[in-house]
């Protein structure tokens, strides 16, 4: 990027963090649009190269919580922009995110930054900070510390955030969808004022361009007020459903009510959990001074019903850019894979299959790319259910994460239990495992050319053991893995073969 004093035409320079979670990879192309310049802080640059908007934005390594790193990600940056936050990263994650915000509005100020711009949660009035929840409190937390950072500073205070793939939405549509009959949390009587993804990310561009002088929160929703039960109801009716009968029982903790949530839903139990405790206070906005600074055209903010029919259509046109899963669950495995397979650190268990296709290598890697999700994972169905079941007891992300799109995947996308480490269009996939193991586990496959216009199918599966009970559970799976990897081989197999006679006819 430039300096500040070149401004080239290209509008203010702009630095995301965040960009791999649901709003900042949302975020960044807004920018874009809007005619900023942008640079990315990652920690695995990698995540983000299979983005649509990956050429145009400048992407470089470090992390909020490194000064170093993020001092050099300041520089020549205008506004900041701050969507990061260490929920569920384990019992300090206050601490984390209170260090990682000073830090940052300290690098801010030291690179001349102008402007810091910070996605906050909604708070309500008539409870003080200190009785909040730990989400909460740490969310309005983190605001305090940037807006007393020197650097002139617009909190942007949410509630229940409700667009394509964003884990209120998620959370919402499962649970009137799959429970027409509904035993709920009394936090289902809750006022709630939530807003709309598109409502949120205009918002966020707007902030940018606000005079020096503004430094304070802000309230953001949209024009209802309503109560989740109500949120529930409209959703019915928006998605054409039946009336739902939802009985509150009050004596479900958020503790108890996140362990249902997650059984019901895709939402694991670990994310769950801060939006049922937020779902206990009524989080309604209390001014629309945004407004001052980024009016609002007609329409605008969305109804709810309105973002709801939005979100539907994008789920239904399998145009979902990001998910609440974009980002990488905290507190389960990030190791890439090893490339020396005599690994320094232990064993390396392996399992591998290979397979002669009739199918074009083409139809081969639809079929590989299409894994997961609604297509399953081709062998012994119950058994993969089981295990995701399983994952989820133990406080895993289970099976129902399912897939962004149904065709195609990127580096980063979630898939169930596993998330893609690398892809190569048309020869390799790679899914690191991010269920609950006793070590580390990846799953490979390839699609290569054979001979005679055939194709060669080659799948692997590596686990790297901790300790003995890591050594323990791949004993004890082993005999197991000829019905699992051995039928899931055949199956993918067969499945290209089908499709190649398909269209051959």
């Amino acid at each position: 990027m430039e300096s500040k004093d070149d401004d080239g035409g290209g509008g203010l320079r702009c630095l995301v963090t965040g960009a791999t979670g649901y709003i900042g990879g949302r975020l960044v192309p807004e920018l874009l649009e809007a005619g900023h310049r942008v640079r990315c802080l990652a920690r695995t640059p990698e995540k983000l190269r299979d983005y649509p908007w990956a050429g145009e934005a400048e992407v470089v390594e470090g992390d909020v919580t490194d000064a170093q790193s993020l001092g050099a990600a300041m520089r020549g940056i205008d506004v900041a922009y701050y969507l990061v936050h260490a929920l569920a990263s384990g019992s300090g994650f206050e601490k984390t995110d209170r260090d990682a915000a000073h830090t940052f509005g300290e690098q801010a100020k030291a690179a001349g930054v102008r402007r810091i711009v910070y996605l906050g949660g909604l708070t309500p009035a008539d409870v003080p900070e200190r009785e909040l929840s730990p989400h909460l409190r740490s969310r309005a937390e983190v605001g305090h510390i940037l807006l007393a950072s020197g650097v002139p500073t617009a909190v942007l205070r949410a509630a229940v955030i409700i667009g394509s793939g964003s884990a209120s939405f998620e959370m919402l549509r499962y649970l009137t969808e799959r429970l027409p009959v509904m035993v709920t949390p009394s936090w289902v009587s809750t006022r709630i004022q939530p807003i709309a993804v598109r409502d949120v990310l205009r918002y966020l561009v707007g902030s940018a361009h606000m005079p020096a002088e503004v430094n304070r929160t802000f309230d953001i929703g949209g024009p209802d007020v309503m109560t989740y039960r109500d949120m529930m109801q409209r959703y019915a009716e928006v998605a054409t459903l039946r009336h739902r009968l939802i009985l509150p029982v009050p004596m479900l903790s958020p503790g108890l009510s996140s362990h249902w949530v997650g059984l019901v839903t895709p939402v694991p139990a670990s994310i769950a959990r801060p939006l049922a405790e937020s779902l206990r206070y009524e989080v309604v906005c209390h001014e629309h001074d945004i407004a001052e600074h980024v009016p609002d055209g007609p329409g605008q903010p969305f109804s709810f019903a309105t973002a709801l029919s939005l979100a539907l259509q994008r789920v239904r046109e399998a145009k979902v850019s990001t998910r609440w899963s974009s980002a990488s669950t905290p507190g389960i495995p990030s190791d890439p894979l090893p490339t020396d397979p005599d690994w320094a650190g232990g064993s390396l268990y392996t399992d591998v299959r290979e397979l002669d296709v009739d199918a074009s290598p083409e139809a081969l890697w639809r079929v590989v790319e299409g894994i997961g999700g609604v297509n399953g994972w081709y062998s012994f169905p119950l058994a993969w259910a089981v295990r995701g079941w399983l994952d989820r007891l133990v406080g895993g992300v289970g099976l129902r994460r399912g897939r962004r799109d149904a065709q195609r995947l990127r580096v980063g996308d979630s898939l169930d239990f596993w998330r893609v480490e690398e892809i190569e269009p048309g020869r390799l996939l790679r899914l690191r495992a991010e269920m609950r193991l006793p070590g580390l586990a990846w799953l490979e496959m390839y699609a290569e050319k054979g001979k005679d216009g055939r194709s060669h199918y080659r799948q692997r599966a590596l686990f790297h053991p901790f300790g003995l009970l890591g050594h323990a559970y791949w004993w004890s799976v082993s005999p197991f893995h000829a019905v699992i990897f051995g039928g899931m081989a055949r199956n993918i197999a067969q499945a290209a073969d089908r499709q190649t006679k398909g269209a051959q006819k």
